[in-house]
Protein backbone atom coordinates (compact mmCIF):
# COMPACT_ATOMS: atom_id res chain seq x y z
CA UNK A 1 0.00 0.00 0.00
CA UNK A 2 1.27 3.46 -0.88
CA UNK A 3 0.73 6.10 1.80
CA UNK A 4 -1.34 9.20 1.20
CA UNK A 5 -0.74 10.64 4.63
CA UNK A 6 0.11 14.21 3.65
CA UNK A 7 -1.51 16.37 0.98
CA UNK A 8 -0.21 19.85 0.12
CA UNK A 9 -2.68 22.36 -1.29
CA UNK A 10 -1.19 25.70 -2.46
CA UNK A 11 -3.84 28.41 -2.15
CA UNK A 12 -4.11 31.55 -4.28
CA UNK A 13 -7.85 32.19 -3.58
CA UNK A 14 -8.82 31.93 -7.28
CA UNK A 15 -11.91 30.14 -8.62
CA UNK A 16 -9.74 27.33 -9.98
CA UNK A 17 -8.14 27.00 -6.58
CA UNK A 18 -11.52 26.65 -4.89
CA UNK A 19 -12.49 23.99 -7.42
CA UNK A 20 -9.26 22.09 -6.74
CA UNK A 21 -10.01 22.23 -3.02
CA UNK A 22 -12.86 19.78 -3.53
CA UNK A 23 -10.40 17.18 -4.82
CA UNK A 24 -8.07 17.75 -1.89
CA UNK A 25 -10.99 17.41 0.52
CA UNK A 26 -12.29 14.15 -0.97
CA UNK A 27 -8.86 12.51 -0.97
CA UNK A 28 -7.92 13.78 2.49
CA UNK A 29 -11.24 12.56 3.90
CA UNK A 30 -11.08 9.13 2.29
CA UNK A 31 -7.42 8.46 3.13
CA UNK A 32 -7.46 10.31 6.47
CA UNK A 33 -4.67 12.57 5.24
CA UNK A 34 -3.21 15.64 6.86
CA UNK A 35 -4.00 18.58 4.58
CA UNK A 36 -1.71 21.62 4.46
CA UNK A 37 -2.99 24.86 2.94
CA UNK A 38 0.03 26.86 1.82
CA UNK A 39 -0.14 30.45 0.65
CA UNK A 40 3.06 31.90 -0.86
CA UNK A 41 3.54 35.64 -0.66
CA UNK A 42 5.84 37.09 -3.31
CA UNK A 43 8.61 39.15 -1.65
CA UNK A 44 7.99 42.92 -1.94
CA UNK A 45 11.30 43.47 -3.73
CA UNK A 46 9.86 41.47 -6.68
CA UNK A 47 6.75 43.61 -6.84
CA UNK A 48 8.42 47.00 -6.34
CA UNK A 49 11.65 46.41 -8.27
CA UNK A 50 10.84 49.26 -10.65
CA UNK A 51 9.59 51.71 -8.01
CA UNK A 52 11.36 53.93 -5.51
CA UNK A 53 9.56 53.21 -2.27
CA UNK A 54 10.41 54.58 1.17
CA UNK A 55 11.55 52.02 3.72
CA UNK A 56 8.90 52.92 6.29
CA UNK A 57 6.12 52.79 3.69
CA UNK A 58 7.30 49.43 2.38
CA UNK A 59 7.66 47.96 5.86
CA UNK A 60 4.14 49.06 6.75
CA UNK A 61 2.77 47.61 3.55
CA UNK A 62 4.49 44.25 4.14
CA UNK A 63 3.23 44.01 7.74
CA UNK A 64 -0.32 44.87 6.72
CA UNK A 65 -0.27 42.42 3.83
CA UNK A 66 1.04 39.54 5.98
CA UNK A 67 -1.67 40.14 8.56
CA UNK A 68 -4.41 40.38 5.95
CA UNK A 69 -3.29 37.25 4.08
CA UNK A 70 -3.06 35.22 7.30
CA UNK A 71 -6.60 36.24 8.22
CA UNK A 72 -7.85 35.38 4.74
CA UNK A 73 -6.17 31.96 4.76
CA UNK A 74 -7.49 31.11 8.24
CA UNK A 75 -11.03 31.76 7.01
CA UNK A 76 -10.58 30.01 3.64
CA UNK A 77 -13.02 27.06 3.41
CA UNK A 78 -13.01 26.80 7.20
CA UNK A 79 -16.45 25.17 7.39
CA UNK A 80 -15.91 22.86 4.41
CA UNK A 81 -12.65 21.48 5.80
CA UNK A 82 -13.67 21.37 9.46
CA UNK A 83 -13.71 17.56 9.59
CA UNK A 84 -10.14 17.24 8.25
CA UNK A 85 -6.81 17.77 9.98
CA UNK A 86 -5.68 21.05 8.37
CA UNK A 87 -2.51 23.12 8.69
CA UNK A 88 -2.51 26.67 7.32
CA UNK A 89 0.80 28.29 6.43
CA UNK A 90 1.82 31.64 4.92
CA UNK A 91 5.37 31.69 3.55
CA UNK A 92 7.24 34.40 1.65
CA UNK A 93 9.28 33.44 -1.39
CA UNK A 94 9.20 32.32 -5.01
CA UNK A 95 5.99 30.24 -5.27
CA UNK A 96 7.19 27.15 -7.18
CA UNK A 97 10.39 26.88 -5.15
CA UNK A 98 8.55 27.20 -1.84
CA UNK A 99 5.96 24.59 -2.84
CA UNK A 100 8.54 22.05 -4.01
CA UNK A 101 10.85 22.57 -1.04
CA UNK A 102 7.98 22.32 1.45
CA UNK A 103 6.76 19.09 -0.20
CA UNK A 104 10.23 17.55 0.03
CA UNK A 105 10.84 18.69 3.61
CA UNK A 106 7.50 17.42 4.88
CA UNK A 107 7.54 14.19 2.81
CA UNK A 108 4.32 15.18 1.10
CA UNK A 109 2.52 12.37 -0.76
CA UNK A 110 0.45 14.53 -3.12
CA UNK A 111 0.30 18.15 -4.27
CA UNK A 112 -3.10 19.43 -5.44
CA UNK A 113 -3.11 22.68 -7.42
CA UNK A 114 -4.85 24.29 -10.43
CA UNK A 115 -3.17 25.04 -13.73
CA UNK A 116 -3.81 28.78 -13.47
CA UNK A 117 -4.98 31.30 -10.94
CA UNK A 118 -5.33 35.05 -10.80
CA UNK A 119 -5.36 35.98 -7.15
CA UNK A 120 -4.01 39.16 -5.53
CA UNK A 121 -0.55 40.24 -6.69
CA UNK A 122 -0.92 38.04 -9.80
CA UNK A 123 0.30 34.82 -8.25
CA UNK A 124 0.40 31.64 -10.34
CA UNK A 125 0.60 33.66 -13.56
CA UNK A 126 -0.13 31.71 -16.76
CA UNK A 127 0.44 28.37 -15.10
CA UNK A 128 4.19 28.89 -14.87
CA UNK A 129 4.19 27.90 -11.18
CA UNK A 130 2.30 24.68 -11.85
CA UNK A 131 4.64 23.84 -14.75
CA UNK A 132 7.68 24.25 -12.50
CA UNK A 133 6.12 22.17 -9.75
CA UNK A 134 5.26 19.42 -12.23
CA UNK A 135 8.87 19.36 -13.38
CA UNK A 136 10.59 19.56 -9.99
CA UNK A 137 8.36 17.85 -7.43
CA UNK A 138 9.23 14.34 -6.30
CA UNK A 139 5.68 13.43 -5.33
CA UNK A 140 2.55 13.07 -7.50
CA UNK A 141 0.82 16.30 -8.56
CA UNK A 142 -2.92 16.63 -9.20
CA UNK A 143 -3.93 19.44 -11.53
CA UNK A 144 -6.19 20.07 -14.51
CA UNK A 145 -7.61 22.64 -16.86
CA UNK A 146 -11.20 22.26 -15.66
CA UNK A 147 -10.87 22.31 -11.90
CA UNK A 148 -12.81 25.54 -11.62
CA UNK A 149 -15.88 23.63 -12.83
CA UNK A 150 -15.90 21.81 -9.50
CA UNK A 151 -16.22 25.07 -7.57
CA UNK A 152 -20.00 25.06 -7.48
CA UNK A 153 -20.54 21.36 -8.14
CA UNK A 154 -19.61 20.09 -4.71
CA UNK A 155 -17.33 17.15 -4.10
CA UNK A 156 -16.21 15.31 -7.27
CA UNK A 157 -17.40 11.68 -7.25
CA UNK A 158 -14.06 10.07 -8.25
CA UNK A 159 -15.80 6.84 -9.28
CA UNK A 160 -13.84 6.22 -12.49
CA UNK A 161 -10.05 6.39 -12.79
CA UNK A 162 -8.17 6.06 -16.08
CA UNK A 163 -4.45 5.31 -15.97
CA UNK A 164 -2.40 6.01 -19.11
CA UNK A 165 0.72 3.85 -19.46
CA UNK A 166 3.49 3.99 -22.06
CA UNK A 167 4.92 0.69 -20.71
CA UNK A 168 8.22 2.38 -19.96
CA UNK A 169 10.24 2.24 -16.76
CA UNK A 170 7.77 4.49 -14.89
CA UNK A 171 4.69 2.42 -15.69
CA UNK A 172 4.80 0.04 -12.70
CA UNK A 173 5.03 2.95 -10.24
CA UNK A 174 2.26 4.86 -12.02
CA UNK A 175 -0.06 1.87 -12.08
CA UNK A 176 0.64 1.03 -8.44
CA UNK A 177 -0.38 4.55 -7.42
CA UNK A 178 -3.53 4.51 -9.56
CA UNK A 179 -4.55 1.07 -8.28
CA UNK A 180 -4.01 2.09 -4.65
CA UNK A 181 -6.17 5.19 -5.02
CA UNK A 182 -8.83 3.27 -6.96
CA UNK A 183 -9.01 0.68 -4.17
CA UNK A 184 -9.23 3.35 -1.48
CA UNK A 185 -11.99 5.18 -3.35
CA UNK A 186 -13.72 1.96 -4.46
CA UNK A 187 -13.43 3.31 -8.00
CA UNK A 188 -13.35 1.53 -11.33
CA UNK A 189 -9.88 1.49 -12.93
CA UNK A 190 -9.19 1.46 -16.67
CA UNK A 191 -5.70 1.25 -18.20
CA UNK A 192 -5.10 3.01 -21.52
CA UNK A 193 -2.14 2.40 -23.81
CA UNK A 194 -1.57 4.11 -27.17
CA UNK A 195 0.44 2.17 -29.75
CA UNK A 196 2.20 4.02 -32.59
CA UNK A 197 0.30 4.54 -35.81
CA UNK A 198 2.08 2.48 -38.46
CA UNK A 199 1.28 4.01 -41.82
CA UNK A 200 3.03 2.80 -45.00
CA UNK A 201 4.74 5.27 -47.26
CA UNK A 202 2.97 6.14 -50.47
CA UNK A 203 3.26 3.19 -52.81
CA UNK A 204 4.76 1.04 -50.07
CA UNK A 205 3.51 -2.11 -48.40
CA UNK A 206 2.43 -2.38 -44.81
CA UNK A 207 2.15 -5.76 -43.14
CA UNK A 208 -1.02 -5.61 -41.00
CA UNK A 209 0.44 -8.27 -38.73
CA UNK A 210 2.78 -5.63 -37.27
CA UNK A 211 -0.14 -3.91 -35.62
CA UNK A 212 -1.39 -7.18 -34.19
CA UNK A 213 2.12 -7.88 -32.91
CA UNK A 214 2.33 -4.50 -31.17
CA UNK A 215 -1.06 -4.96 -29.55
CA UNK A 216 -0.17 -8.49 -28.47
CA UNK A 217 3.08 -7.36 -26.88
CA UNK A 218 1.28 -4.51 -25.10
CA UNK A 219 -1.35 -6.88 -23.70
CA UNK A 220 1.32 -9.25 -22.42
CA UNK A 221 3.11 -6.42 -20.63
CA UNK A 222 -0.15 -5.11 -19.18
CA UNK A 223 -1.02 -8.57 -17.89
CA UNK A 224 2.36 -8.76 -16.19
CA UNK A 225 1.92 -5.34 -14.59
CA UNK A 226 -1.61 -6.04 -13.36
CA UNK A 227 -1.10 -9.61 -12.15
CA UNK A 228 -0.67 -8.71 -8.47
CA UNK A 229 -2.97 -5.69 -8.23
CA UNK A 230 -5.70 -5.67 -5.59
CA UNK A 231 -8.10 -4.27 -8.19
CA UNK A 232 -8.73 -5.79 -11.61
CA UNK A 233 -8.65 -3.03 -14.20
CA UNK A 234 -10.18 -2.92 -17.64
CA UNK A 235 -7.69 -2.37 -20.50
CA UNK A 236 -8.02 -0.16 -23.56
CA UNK A 237 -5.43 -0.27 -26.36
CA UNK A 238 -5.67 1.91 -29.45
CA UNK A 239 -3.25 3.21 -32.05
CA UNK A 240 -2.76 6.87 -32.79
CA UNK A 241 -1.71 10.16 -31.27
CA UNK A 242 -1.16 9.74 -27.53
CA UNK A 243 -3.13 12.79 -26.44
CA UNK A 244 -6.10 11.97 -28.67
CA UNK A 245 -6.18 8.31 -27.65
CA UNK A 246 -5.90 9.01 -23.92
CA UNK A 247 -8.35 11.92 -23.86
CA UNK A 248 -10.86 9.96 -25.96
CA UNK A 249 -10.59 7.05 -23.54
CA UNK A 250 -11.02 9.38 -20.56
CA UNK A 251 -14.25 10.64 -22.13
CA UNK A 252 -15.44 7.15 -23.11
CA UNK A 253 -14.99 5.77 -19.61
CA UNK A 254 -16.33 8.92 -17.91
CA UNK A 255 -13.06 9.43 -16.06
CA UNK A 256 -13.13 11.53 -12.92
CA UNK A 257 -9.34 11.26 -12.64
CA UNK A 258 -6.62 10.58 -15.22
CA UNK A 259 -3.27 9.24 -13.96
CA UNK A 260 -0.10 9.58 -16.05
CA UNK A 261 3.59 8.87 -15.39
CA UNK A 262 6.20 11.49 -14.51
CA UNK A 263 9.84 11.27 -13.50
CA UNK A 264 10.94 13.08 -10.35
CA UNK A 265 13.85 14.85 -12.03
CA UNK A 266 13.41 14.59 -15.78
CA UNK A 267 9.77 15.23 -16.51
CA UNK A 268 7.31 12.75 -17.98
CA UNK A 269 8.68 9.45 -19.29
CA UNK A 270 8.40 7.83 -22.73
CA UNK A 271 5.76 8.87 -25.21
CA UNK A 272 3.77 10.44 -22.39
CA UNK A 273 6.63 12.82 -21.62
CA UNK A 274 6.21 14.91 -24.76
CA UNK A 275 2.42 14.88 -24.35
CA UNK A 276 2.14 15.64 -20.64
CA UNK A 277 1.05 19.27 -20.89
CA UNK A 278 -1.32 18.58 -23.79
CA UNK A 279 -2.88 15.77 -21.72
CA UNK A 280 -3.36 18.08 -18.75
CA UNK A 281 -4.90 20.76 -20.99
CA UNK A 282 -7.00 18.38 -23.06
CA UNK A 283 -8.24 15.87 -20.51
CA UNK A 284 -11.90 16.22 -19.55
CA UNK A 285 -11.03 15.64 -15.90
CA UNK A 286 -8.36 16.24 -13.27
CA UNK A 287 -4.92 14.74 -14.02
CA UNK A 288 -2.42 13.23 -11.58
CA UNK A 289 1.17 12.94 -12.78
CA UNK A 290 3.07 10.37 -10.75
Amino acid sequence: MLPLNKILFPVDFSARCTGAAHYAKVLASRFQSELTLLHVVIPPEYEFASFETGGAVLAGYVAHRAERVKTELDAYLADELSAITVNRLVVEGEPALVIVEHAKKEHTNLIVMPTHGYGPFRRFILGSVTAKVLHDADCPVLTGAHLEEAEGAGEPPLRNIVCALDLGSQSAKTLEWAAHVAAGLEAHLTIVHATPTLQPREGGYFDPEWRSLLVGQAREELERLTAKLEVKPETHIADGDVTKVVCAAASKYHADLLVIGRGSSSGVFGRLRTNAYSLIRGAPCAVVSV
